[in-house]
């Protein structure tokens, strides 16, 4: 990973010899043609991500089909429908049939989604920014899409504000069944795994029913994506990224808005806040490089950013655990620079302390239930996959202690990438640079910057693998800071695990296992894992 902070920025890379030499050979007219030609090839690709993406949810809210799993024959209520309901009344109700063209539909998607990336230089911002929204409005007006646990939020935080049972101690089952979100919700025989934050947020939105808590969270969550996109933009402007390529590379993943958005997942407000992080960490380097003064006591000046910053990481990982797996890699860039550390540390224990508090004063001293949700095993995660093919028939209890301490191996490693070496050419170090070339101090800040930035994306990656629950939209953990990173192998592997979740979780994958004979869930293993999912699920 050393080698990968030196990347150049996508837009800004200067033509070598060879570029330039080709350059001057071709006739300018051929250069003219190409351009077009890839503007033309790229806007039929981002015409055909809105047009896919809008015959999904109408496909989806056309009838009761496996492709909206909270309905069923006899249920589909006008509300959860949404106003694309019912626009199509002669398409195929053959489950066999929609798993197919679905599957399809998001295989054409995600490679137009590469197109766009591979000509991403030679396209004009409107065109991606216009998408994003597009697409975005689409899945607003979206039904609840496969995988979705939006009534499983709104059941957990039923059962507080309704009921008043603790749902970090009472499991769903015990509620009263009669609750309008208990059929709807699935989970029932799990304690909620969410973070407090986040459970608090769905008290909240308890009086509007269960229609209303519904389509306010899809509006929050489609905001927090939307506010999570422009951080990404602003954050890449301060790097002197291409914020186009940032913008497209997670805007328009069609795994994370078939997958995240109509699922209405509450990774991307956890994602919003992480990126908020981010960008005020950027946004006091900036500050810093301007200010004649570069050194001083720990809190003179005091920066708003930088305790933000602390703040904002602490929220996310209240919102969802898998946040807090970030801190320690963000804390090891801050090494160097004491002032900074000593105050995104405050924002960190002054949000940890708020949050804790309100966490007691709803909860008590329970947490969310994070052990049982690790005990559950996807057939096709990567542990998984591991244990198959190692001949145990699936992810055992050994190989999981393994990848957990591989995890912490990995996140140590990105610590230590996040935290190493960066000095000026003059020996000086960043702290101490205040007589230092301007030019020199304001590189060293960006390589910073940079090796934070990849070592986090690099842990995202390694808790993606090493988790035995995986789902598809836990990409987005990945993909806005291989945005930002100069490492072109993070973006590429983000692409990877992108190709992979898909392969792994589009309906008509079945199939396919069908046709090579792999049936991973037919061990005894996997039929054990099956079971104890199914036993939660009742």
């Amino acid at each position: 990973m050393t080698g990968e902070a030196t990347t150049l920025p996508l837009r800004e890379r200067p033509a070598g010899l060879r570029d330039g030499l080709v350059r001057w050979l071709r006739p300018k007219g051929r250069a003219d043609a190409d351009a077009v030609s890839g503007q033309r090839a790229v806007a039929v690709a981002l015409t055909a991500i809105v047009a896919l993406s809008l015959f999904l949810v109408v496909m989806a809210a056309n009838r009761p089909s496996l492709l909206s799993p909270t309905t069923h024959n006899n249920f589909y209520p006008r509300w959860m429908a949404g106003p694309l309901g019912g626009l199509w009344p002669g398409l195929t109700g053959n489950s066999t049939t929609l798993k197919i063209i679905f599957s399809i539909a998001v295989v054409v998607m995600y490679l137009c989604y590469l197109l766009v990336l591979r000509r991403s230089r030679a396209v004009p911002a409107r065109w991606v920014i216009a998408t994003v929204l597009a697409v975005h409005v689409v899945f607003i007006l979206s039904p609840p899409l496969a995988l979705t646990d939006v009534f499983n939020y709104i059941n957990y935080g039923r059962m507080e504000a309704v009921h008043h049972l603790n749902p970090y101690t009472t499991i769903p089952i015990l509620e009263p069944h009669d609750d309008p979100s208990y059929a709807l919700s699935n989970w029932h025989q799990l304690l909620s795994p969410y973070g407090p934050l986040f459970t608090m947020l769905t008290f909240a939105v308890v009086p509007l029913g269960v229609a209303g808590s519904f389509w306010a969270l899809k509006i929050v969550l489609a905001a927090t994506s939307l506010g999570t996109l422009l951080l990404v933009w602003k954050c890449a402007r301060l790097l002197g990224r291409d914020q186009v390529t940032a913008l497209a590379l997670i805007g328009l993943n069609p795994i994370v808005l078939v997958w995240g958005l109509g699922g209405d997942h509450n990774d991307f407000l956890m994602l919003f806040f992480i990126m908020l992080g981010f960008y005020l960490l950027l946004r006091a380097r900036e500050q810093e490089r301007h200010r004649e003064q570069r050194s001083g006591p720990w809190f003179a000046p005091v920066s708003p950013d930088l305790l933000g910053a602390g703040a904002a990481f602490v929220v996310a990982a209240g919102l969802k655990a898998s946040g807090g797996v970030l801190i320690p890699v963000v804390l090891a860039g801050l090494l160097r620079h004491r002032r900074a550390l000593a105050q995104v540390l405050t924002g960190m224990l002054l949000a940890a302390v708020a949050v804790g508090a309100a966490s007691l004063l709803a909860f008590g001293l329970h947490i969310p239930d994070l052990s049982t949700q690790s005990r559950l095993v996807t057939s096709l995660s990567v542990p998984n996959l591991i244990g198959l093919v190692v001949g145990a028939g699936g992810e055992t209890e050994t190989l999981h202690k393994l990848l957990t301490v591989a995890l912490a191996v990995s996140v140590l490693a990105c610590c230590w990438f996040a935290w190493g070496p960066r000095r000026l050419r003059a020996g000086a170090a960043p702290e101490s640079a205040g007589a230092a070339d301007p030019g020199e101090v304001r590189r060293a800040g960006e390589g910073a910057a940079a090796r934070t930035i990849t070592a986090s994306g690099w842990a995202g990656v390694a808790l993606l693998v090493t988790l035995s629950w995986v789902l598809p939209w836990y990409v987005l953990w990945v993909l806005p800071l291989a945005a930002l990173s100069p490492s072109r192998r993070l973006r590429n592997t983000a692409l990877v695990l992108g190709a992979y979740l898909i392969i792994a979780w589009a309906p008509a994958s079945g199939k396919l296992w069908n046709v090579i004979g792999f049936y991973p869930e037919k061990t005894a293993l996997g039929r054990l894992h099956q079971r104890y999912v199914r036993e939660l699920l009742n």
